[in-house]
């Protein structure tokens, strides 16, 4: 297995066109100008709408942070670091409201019902079907992460990722890491 590392601290961060925060890329899949997956970590600096992605199913997870209110004309979601991460369609309208103050959170997106994405808190058994690009982001603090022969020692702010040849079974040790299955 080949996993592919990519350290968010050598990521150039691009701001945002509303001025409201920074955007870090850590993956665009296959192509970073014409992705169908993409990760990234976000630095919301102020309160304010989403961009929209039609055709796009997003994930978010706040990472740092008080945590935001998500509010779309059907429901509002109060999500904090504690919180599973939330699925909804991107081209929804989304306006953040900041709960006391800037946030760092992660986003998945890619075509909808084709990625699941969860939070692991200590010792997890993960599983990856074949064809699927899994990840697994630390942030403060590192993981481990052990599939077959293949065992990474990821240090925190890191992405390992890399795609299945054959359907995975991994256990991943961490005090909180994303796991990701993505199918492109």
């Amino acid at each position: 297995m080949n996993w592919q590392l990519v350290s968010l601290e050598r990521q150039p961060a691009q701001p945002w066109r509303n001025g409201g925060g920074l955007t870090r890329e850590l993956l665009a899949w296959p192509q970073p100008h014409d992705w169908r997956i993409r990760l990234s970590v976000a630095d919301v600096q102020a309160s304010g709408p989403f961009s929209r992605f039609d055709g796009i199913e997003r994930w978010f997870a706040v990472l740092e942070g008080d945590g935001v209110v998500l509010h779309t004309e059907d429901a509002t979601h109060r999500l904090t670091a504690d919180s599973a991460p939330l699925r909804f369609d991107g081209a929804l309208a989304v306006d953040c409201s900041l709960l006391g103050g800037p946030t760092r959170d992660f986003n998945l997106m890619a075509r909808p019902g084709a990625s699941r994405m969860q939070r692991v808190w200590g010792a997890s058994e993960l599983r990856g079907e074949a064809g699927a690009l899994l990840a697994l982001y630390t942030h403060g603090t590192g993981a481990e992460l052990r599939s077959g022969k293949d065992r990474l020692a990821l240090p925190p702010f890191h992405l390992a990722w890399r795609v299945a040849e054959e359907a995975v079974q991994a256990h991943v040790a961490a005090q909180d890491a994303l796991w990701m299955e993505a199918f492109a």
